[in-house]
């Protein structure tokens, strides 16, 4: 008969400890891009944003209860922050899932990550930077050189999620200063889905009442946010920050992975290359920017990771 600590350390909490952290992330990119994925498959059936807001309603209901946040004691500060959070995070995840509907998963999320690539090296005063910048800037001629066979809204849309994506970072790290935790996230995540539903739910439509497609919902936000947070979370515990960053510049070349494997969209040899420059770019500039501040971060006994928007 098996003692409690064996029975212990065969815990889900336990299992994912005993996991090497680089692997932890691995898996949440994986994740994130696989939800994302399915998210897309959806669009037959579903409008993107009734798409997005099952979603943000899943992520929010499971956050909340996990987290349990305090609402009382808050000035008006602390709300103006968390609710413009939550509209940041919103429209990051409005606007990307509106250019799935139109461009390639990996083309998407490239334009994408131009957004936080650009807080990286803002963040960063070093000449090194004006490489990785004009590294970016190659990706995006790479991309320009292809734009004929691409919806141009898809790269609109795509370009306004890179600008929401680079607010929500800077909202985060207000946020985080002022709420503990997933607290911040799960009362943004809430501002979210209530912003989103007038527009989800009339998209949706009667389609929404379908238990089908309500799991599908379900398992894009498992996929998309409550699965990547918590990797996330335990693997920044355990790993430097640059490290995690670094990793983390990995997420185009996924998109446009999981993009050919599950939906088979093949994508062109300029716009491979431009997956490459802006994933060098981000490594570099990641790098960079946290080499500078590197001992005040490190120090950080409570990071929180960039909550994707896949």
């Amino acid at each position: 008969m098996s003692s409690s600590s064996d029975r212990a350390g065969l815990s889900p909490r336990a299992a994912v400890a005993s996991v090497p952290p680089v692997w932890l992330v691995l898996v949440s990119i994986s994740s994130v891009q696989i939800g994302a994925g399915v998210a897309k498959n959806l669009f037959e059936a579903l409008p993107p944003a009734a798409v997005v807001w099952l979603r943000l309603l899943t992520s929010a209901v499971l956050l909340v209860l996990v987290a349990r946040p305090a609402l009382r004691g808050r000035d008006r500060t602390d709300w103006t922050v968390v609710v413009g959070y939550g509209v940041a995070l919103a429209m990051m995840n409005f606007f990307i899932y509106q250019a799935f509907a139109r461009i390639p998963l990996g083309i998407a999320v490239t334009i994408e990550y131009l957004g936080p690539l650009t807080i990286a090296i803002l963040g960063s005063r070093r000449r090194v930077d004006l490489l990785w910048a004009a590294l970016a800037g190659l990706g995006v001629v790479a991309l320009g050189l292809e734009s004929a066979s691409l919806d141009p809204w898809g790269i609109v849309f795509a370009v306004l999620a890179a600008a929401s994506w680079a607010g929500y970072i800077l909202l985060s790290a207000a946020t985080g200063q002022r709420f503990s935790g997933a607290s911040g996230l799960a009362i943004a995540s809430v501002v979210g889905v209530a912003l989103l539903a007038p527009v989800g739910v009339a998209q949706g439509g009667a389609a929404l009442l379908d238990w089908r497609l309500l799991l599908f919902g379900l398992a894009v936000g498992v996929l998309s946010s409550v699965v990547p947070y918590s990797l996330e979370l335990t693997a920044l515990r355990r790993m430097p920050p640059r490290v995690f960053g670094v990793l983390m510049s990995l997420q185009p070349a996924a998109a446009a992975l999981v993009g050919l494997v599950l939906l088979g969209e093949l994508l062109t040899v300029w716009q491979w290359l431009a997956v490459a420059c802006v994933i060098v770019a981000s490594v570099g500039a990641t790098r960079t920017s946290t080499r500078r501040g590197r001992g005040d971060r490190e120090a950080d006994s409570s990071p929180s990771p960039p909550h994707r928007s896949e």
